[in-house]
């Protein structure tokens, strides 16, 4: 059996057919939105756990370039490799994570996992080999955001926990790029990070688990308005067992390295 903190009754994850079709339209649309996936009891626990961790939680108030990479002092500033948007929202890590916290009990449940490889089309997930990256808690108070980029896995697990007041809306882009193939997309990120090309935006609400192949597609979550910080999880699995982000990764998210 599943973890109760999931509505089975809306979400039935252990038939592989609603696994099937979450695939199919993953793979339509590179999105999916599942409304009220968590109960809102296990929501309100998570909020009630992690509000007070706010001020716990690591800034990196940094500046990147789309593809999350160091610049190329060989290119000029004005380069769409070398551009540079903000990010200034706040995480706090796994080992931060309580034991008895419901995003524990879902990370862990093998049903869940066993659902999620059906929807992504892959073989087996797996927890990050590291103490901070698996299960992430993010903080976007009044101004903060998530600048324009790429992520370098091909799949995201997200949930928003708490809507703000205004903005922290999810736009993107779909297929700006081709990673696989090595294209860089220069003069389409250009266009993007210049406002010339339409935008989407991804709705969903507390509660909601959003799957995301963001490798080619470029996204970002606008700044947040009003009192109320935007709240949301991250989890965050692999395709391939022992995988751990860099030292240099590490300090960069977390400003640690354990």
């Amino acid at each position: 059996m599943s973890t109760p903190h999931i509505d089975i009754s809306r979400h039935p994850i252990l038939d592989a057919e609603y696994a099937e079709r979450c695939r199919t339209q993953l793979d339509a649309d590179g999105t999916l939105v599942l409304n009220g996936f968590f109960t809102a009891e296990a929501i309100a626990q998570v909020v009630a756990e992690s509000t007070h961790r706010e001020h716990d939680a690591f800034y990196a108030d940094s500046t990147h370039n789309v593809y999350l990479t160091p610049s190329d002092p060989a290119l000029p500033a004005s380069h769409p490799f070398n551009r540079q948007v903000v990010s200034s929202k706040g995480l706090i890590a796994d080992d931060q994570i309580p034991a008895d916290s419901p995003l524990r009990d879902v990370y862990n449940d093998a049903s869940f996992r066993a659902f999620l490889c059906g929807g992504l089309g892959v073989g087996e997930i797996h927890a990050y080999a590291d103490s901070l990256s698996s299960i992430n808690v993010h903080f976007a108070a009044a101004g903060r955001e998530l600048g324009w980029h790429f992520d370098n896995s091909s799949f995201a697990v997200t949930m928003l926990l708490q809507a703000p007041e205004g903005g922290g809306s999810f736009d993107y882009v779909p297929a700006v790029r081709d990673a696989d193939a090595g294209d860089m997309a220069y003069e389409r990120v250009d266009a993007v990070l210049d406002g010339d090309v339409a935008t989407r935006s991804l709705h969903f609400n507390p509660g909601d688990l959003v799957l995301f192949r963001g490798r080619n597609a470029l996204h970002r979550v606008t700044p947040t308005v009003g009192p109320t910080t935007r709240m949301l999880v991250v989890f965050a699995f692999n395709d391939q067992p022992c995988v751990r982000l860099s030292e240099s990764a590490l300090l960069t998210f977390y400003g640690r390295i354990s």
